[in-house]
């Protein structure tokens, strides 16, 4: 049988998403990476949970309502282009965000949450991102400064909920919202 992974994450403002679409449009044929994520798969990562039995997703959803209501909406913008892994063959290529205290507390209160109802997760440090491309293909060495040289990608936008997302490795776009949890208006504590 088939595992089926879940995530929380900030979903990104469909006009954001389209501009990445269209800065990667113009940059692929010069930085072959392996994959390059579908335009509906960019979000922000606040906690992978990993398999998740059908039974908890619903303990999932409850804890999520909660902590979404104990925050307010609040922007974000775009930040610069970054990289993990190896500085001239990297694993992720991502898009940043501008620092938010807004976010981290968010980031938190969801890892929180989570560990409070059994999950083991991630310990290193928050590192909010948006990725963009997979594994690095290149002949050559990649070069950060090189892309740095393209035009940036600027934007703000609104994040108002937090959403589960489920995983699906055979299809693409491969990450399905299974649920969505809306901010208040007015946060509670």
């Amino acid at each position: 049988m088939k595992q089926t992974h879940y995530f929380i994450a900030v979903p990104m403002a469909a006009e954001v998403k389209k501009q990445i679409a269209q800065w990667k449009e113009q940059i692929a044929f010069a930085f072959p990476f392996r994959t390059w994520v579908h335009e509906e798969d960019y979000h922000i990562t606040l906690a992978f949970l990993g398999h998740v039995p059908q039974a908890k997703v619903e303990e999932v959803r409850e804890k999520m309502a909660e902590v979404a209501v104990r925050h307010t909406p609040f922007s974000l913008s775009l930040s610069e282009i970054r990289t993990f892994g190896d500085r001239t063959a990297p694993r992720i290529l991502w898009q940043g965000v501008e620092k938010e205290e807004k976010l981290w507390v968010l980031q938190r209160d969801v890892y929180t949450a989570c560990t409070d109802i059994g999950f083991s997760l991630d310990k290193r440090p928050f590192t909010p991102h948006i990725t963009i491309a997979r594994k690095w293909q290149g002949s050559e060495a990649f070069r950060l400064e090189e892309l740095k040289q393209k035009p940036r990608i600027a934007a703000t936008f609104s994040v108002r909920e937090i959403v589960l997302y489920q995983t699906h490795l055979d299809r693409t776009p491969k990450y399905e919202a299974i649920a969505s949890f809306p901010f208040s208006e007015k946060a509670t504590s």
